[in-house]
């Protein structure tokens, strides 16, 4: 959670400095004022990259060497990041230079949802794979040791299928790829069950023509239902040999909730799907602040696209219940109480 925010050189913003409050921020300004870019700071400081594009000198203001973002936690623990053209991106968590971006993202837990935020119905598994080991990243300490192992093995079991070695070379990874999938599939089995209980009451709250609905959540291990990976691995090994990759495993998971026994993309309305991804992210923000003790930062751009000013409301009034620090973009006020959050007005890159 942010106390201070400095951005310096960053797309059109050439040199600001935020305050921000502990609770909701509203960062209001016309389109291509700079206010998206505000996000992107953020997003950037907290994550190492940006969800704008892939190449971080396309981020660095026309004609100057380097960006800059710089905060204080609440913990008033200094935060810096700087990009180079020439010698690219360097951060410093509390005065000591960054080795892993993991350590960052650890100690600012962080969610995005873009102005058209339908991702979780049109990016596909590696999306929501990616959704929900974000929230065990952050509440399960043996999660990434899990994930990162065997990630690990599987590049090398794919080597070994790649290179075309005896089927007992290839075979000597399973053991172990077999041992940590299993756990990864309990621990996003056991998030997922978390989740549903409150995004039910999260989603009810901000979308309530389906208070009362009927909630359940689908989860597909990455192998066909009632075998074992093992099993699978097993049964698929001549499949893999010829494709060069492994099929079957924890990495082909994917998983789903269905609401009145639909699948939620069949049924809701563009507005609806944007409540349903806000409230997501809602809800791993619950969990993660039950079990860490400590807020997450919530980024929201273009809270009015897709949202009557009904759906806004409802989804302001839920924030301030929630443990977690927003930042909000808007273009007008027209449905946000100025008096009740903090407002920051963006107009050319200034603030």
């Amino acid at each position: 959670m942010l106390s201070q925010l400095n951005i310096r050189t960053l797309r059109n913003v050439s040199d600001v400095t935020l305050f921000p409050s502990a609770g909701i921020n509203i960062i209001i300004g016309q389109n291509g004022s700079g206010k998206t870019s505000v996000l992107e700071a953020i997003h950037l400081l907290a994550l190492g990259k940006s969800f704008r594009t892939r190449t971080l000198k396309s981020v660095v203001q026309f004609g100057q060497p380097h960006l800059q973002v710089i905060a204080k936690t609440i913990g008033n623990m200094p935060v810096g990041l700087q990009f180079s053209i020439l010698d690219g991106l360097s951060i410093r968590l509390n005065n000591a230079p960054l080795k892993r971006l993991s350590e960052l993202a650890s100690q600012l837990p962080l969610q995005f949802i873009p102005a058209n935020s339908h991702h979780f119905f049109e990016q596909g598994p590696k999306y929501r794979r990616q959704l929900i080991d974000w929230g065990l990243f952050h509440v399960e300490p043996s999660f990434n040791f899990h994930w990162q192992a065997y990630k690990k093995i599987l590049q090398q079991r794919n080597s070994a299928l790649r290179q075309h070695r005896k089927r007992n070379e290839i075979q000597l990874w399973d053991a172990h790829l077999i041992s940590h999938g299993e756990v990864i599939t309990a621990l996003r089995r056991k998030q997922l069950d978390n989740l549903l209980i409150e995004f039910k009451q999260i989603f009810s709250n901000i979308c309530p023509i389906y208070k009362g609905a009927e909630y359940e959540v689908k989860y597909r291990e990455g192998w066909l239902k009632g075998e074992t990976l093992s099993a699978a691995l097993e049964k698929t090994i001549q499949r893999d040999e010829q494709l060069g990759y492994t099929r079957s495993g924890s990495h082909a998971a994917d998983w789903s909730f269905r609401i009145n026994n639909f699948n939620p993309a069949d049924v809701f309305s563009r507005g609806q799907q944007k409540l349903f991804s806000l409230a997501l992210c809602m809800a791993q923000a619950k969990i993660t602040a039950d079990v860490k003790h400590e807020k997450s930062i919530l980024l929201l751009d273009d809270l009015s696209s897709e949202l009557d000013k009904d759906h806004q409301q409802n989804v302001l009034q839920e924030l301030e219940l929630l443990p977690v620090q927003t930042f909000i973009t808007a273009t007008e006020l027209d449905v946000i109480p100025s008096k009740k959050y903090t407002v920051f007005h963006v107009e050319q890159g200034t603030v």
